[in-house]
Formats: structure tokens, C-alpha cells, sequence
């Protein structure tokens, strides 16, 4: 029988994971609206866009050394501080504002992002993977939320500015619940005892194979949410179409990031469960972006489930790939570091093919050979390995 705190916490990591997707999904449906009254010219939105997304990989591999320093509860704590902090700043009418809050919130996301995965190992290490894809869920409808809602609150509150900082809201939300719900907390380290060193996880291969699928799928997501709408647009969609082809894709990624964890324990390892989501938006893309315009509901609805699949197993392998919370926190943090700053490079080369004038056709088909590279680090992360220090010696051992 689940404990007390063992709901409260699952309920938690629910509501902190609603927050780690608004900051960035709430900024593309207000760009136009930026551009006109804020000045921004295309690069420096282009810059916006990109700045939370680099800021996350950055500070992602800083959170081990927070949590050592003051506790994974208040280091989360500290995170969701940074994160409304960095909400409200970015509305404010101040020069640079816009960008450094941006910048804040997304340096927030990296750490909170970066503990979530290995206090979920230390608090549920038979479930991690299942409880990582509600987490994983609760990303994607947080991302929803923000995607639908932006435009709404800036026609209800009046300006860009104060939808902007709305975010926030539920970022304090967050912060108030998981201080008052968590005060029973040991508030101890992740890493209370001497564990691997970077240096020692950057030597092992599987290492690189999680943090090279984690990077490639990731820098998939953030070229669809950033350019999809406008590839459609170029391949004849009117613009309401576009959104409603994007909408339908993400709510699609709430089933799957649910459901392929459970789809993963069926095998005895994830290699099956990587590749079928891997195929399904490589299929989805090729639906949407090369078939005829007939096919764009199916294509939406398998390239969501592969994303939402994708991601929440890619978060799953953090766990899986690790035998106890203190691994579990440094792997997240140099897998997500070096992922995430990986990812920031695909919407900005996405840019740089359209602006040189680069035709759909062939840009689709580059998405699709970065989805089979994939696969190929894919077999190899989702082989049933662990990484292991409890010998004082960091090895590689079946899970």
C-alpha cells in the first residue's frame, strides 16, 4: 500500500511538471506580436526563441552539485524560486528584460528538470519509469497549456507583457505546495556519499549513447514546436489549419508519454519501444511534410505519439540506465546538459536552411536521416545496462 507521502509526492511532481514547459511555449504564438510592438527583428526573435532552450543545457548539470550543497527539496525549491522570478522579469518594461528573464527560466527548467528524475528514483526506484512518463505527461500539457493559452490572456489581460508574466502564477502555485507538502523532507544530498565523478561517467559509453539520443530526439521536438506551423505554411496549409494540425500533434503526445513506459516493460529491454516511437514520427514527418495534404491528421496524430514517446522514454532511460538516486541525479545532469545544448542547435539550423533558401522537400528528408541516426544510438541506450558505483568503482553491469 502506497504511503501518505508517497501520493503527495506524485501529485507534486505533477504540478512542478505543468511548470517546466509554459516558459518556452508561451513565447512562439506571441512572436508576430513581439516582432510588431517590441521591435524584435527575425534574428532577435530567433534568439529569443532559442535562449531558454541553450540556458537549460547549460545549468542542467549544475543541479547535482545544488542538490549536494543544500538538499534535492530545496534545491527544487530554489528552482521553481528562479523560474517565477524569471516569469515576471520577462514582461517587465525593462531593457533586456525580455531576454534575461527568458534566459532565467530557462536555466530554472534545467535544474528542476535535472532533480525531478533522480527523486523519483530515490522515492519510487521499482516505478521510476512509470512515474517518469506522468511526469513526462504533465510536460506535454504544460507545454499545451501554454501554446493555447497565450493568445487568450494576452485579449484578456490586455497585453503580451501581462501574459507573459501570467506564467508565473503557476509557477508560485508550485513553489507554495511543494514547500508546504514537503516539509517532512530528509532534506539530505542526492550524492550524501562520495559517488562517480563526470569524468569517470563521460568514460563510459552508455553515457554517451542516453546523453546522443537524448540530444537528437530533443533537437527534433524543439525544430517541430519551433518550425512546424511554418513548414506547413510553405507546403500550402492556411495558417488555422497549421495550428490545429500543431494542437492535435501535441495532445497526442499526453498518450504516449504515458503509455510507453508501460509499452517498454513488455520487453526486456527498450529497444523495441525506442524504435517504434522513433518510426512513428519519422512517419509523421514524412505525412506532413512530403505525402499528399490528405494524409496531415494521420501524420499529426503518429508524429505526437512518437515525440511524446520519445521524450518520456529518453527521461525513463535516466532511471533505468542507473542503480540508485545519486547516479541517477549526475547522469540526468550531464544527459540533459549535453542533450539539451545539442537540441538548441536544430531550430537555429532549420533557420539557417530556410533563410539560405533551402527547399521543404530537402529539409524534411534531413529530419528523417537525423531520426534514423538516432535509432542507431537508440539500440545501443536501450540495451538492459546499468551504471554502478556501489563497488567504488564505477561500472557497466546488466540491469
Amino acid at each position: 500500500m502506497a504511503s501518505r507521502r508517497t501520493y503527495t509526492f506524485i501529485v507534486l511532481m505533477f504540478v512542478v511538471g505543468l511548470n517546466l514547459r509554459p516558459a518556452m511555449s508561451s513565447v512562439a504564438p506571441l512572436l508576430s506580436r513581439l516582432q510588431e510592438t517590441a521591435g524584435l527583428s527575425p534574428a532577435s526573435a530567433g534568439i529569443l526563441t532559442t535562449l531558454p532552450v541553450l540556458f537549460l543545457g547549460l545549468s542542467a548539470p549544475l543541479a547535482p552539485l545544488l542538490a549536494k550543497q543544500l538538499g534535492s527539496e530545496r534545491a527544487l525549491s530554489s528552482a521553481l524560486l528562479l523560474l517565477t522570478s524569471g516569469l515576471i522579469l520577462r514582461g517587465m518594461p525593462v531593457p533586456g528584460a525580455l531576454f534575461i528573464g527568458s534566459a532565467m527560466a530557462g536555466s530554472a527548467i534545467g535544474l528542476a528538470g535535472t532533480l525531478l528524475p533522480a527523486l523519483v528514483k530515490r522515492e519510487l526506484p521499482h516505478s521510476a519509469d512509470l512515474l517518469t512518463g506522468l511526469y513526462t505527461m504533465a510536460l506535454c500539457f504544460g507545454g499545451a497549456l501554454g501554446a493555447g493559452l497565450s493568445v487568450p490572456l494576452m485579449q484578456w489581460l490586455g497585453s503580451w507583457q501581462l501574459s507573459l508574466m501570467s506564467w508565473s502564477l503557476l509557477a508560485l502555485v508550485a513553489l507554495a505546495l511543494w514547500m508546504i507538502s514537503m516539509p517532512t523532507a530528509q532534506n539530505t544530498p542526492l550524492n550524501p556519499r562520495t559517488s562517480a565523478s563526470l569524468a569517470q561517467l563521460m568514460r563510459k559509453p552508455l553515457t554517451w549513447h542516453v546523453m546522443l539520443f537524448m540530444g537528437i530526439q530533443s533537437s527534433m521536438a524543439y525544430i517541430v514546436f519551433g518550425w512546424l506551423p511554418t513548414l506547413l505554411v510553405y507546403r500550402g496549409y492556411d495558417e488555422a489549419a497549421a495550428g490545429w494540425t500543431m494542437a492535435i500533434s501535441i495532445m497526442c503526445q499526453l498518450v504516449s508519454a504515458l503509455g510507453a513506459p508501460w509499452l517498454a516493460r513488455l520487453t526486456h529491454d527498450q529497444r523495441p519501444a525506442l524504435l517504434l516511437v522513433l518510426f512513428s514520427t519519422a512517419l509523421g514527418l514524412w505525412m506532413l511534410l512530403i505525402a499528399p495534404l490528405a494524409w496531415k491528421w494521420p501524420g499529426a496524430v503518429l508524429l505526437g505519439i512518437g515525440q511524446g514517446g520519445s521524450f518520456s522514454l529518453a527521461l525513463s532511460l535516466l532511471v533505468l540506465r542507473t542503480a540508485n538516486s545519486r547516479l541517477a541525479g549526475q547522469l540526468s545532469g550531464l544527459v540533459q546538459g549535453g542533450g539539451y545544448t545539442l537540441a538548441a542547435l536544430g531550430p537555429f539550423g532549420v533557420g539557417l536552411m530556410l533563410q539560405a533558401g533551402a527547399e521543404l522537400a530537402h529539409i524534411a528528408w534531413l529530419l528523417i536521416l537525423l531520426i534514423v541516426i538516432c535509432c542507431g544510438f537508440a539500440l545501443l541506450a536501450g540495451r538492459n545496462r546499468q551504471l554502478d558505483d556501489h563497488s567504488g568503482e564505477l561500472l557497466v553491469h546488466r540491469g
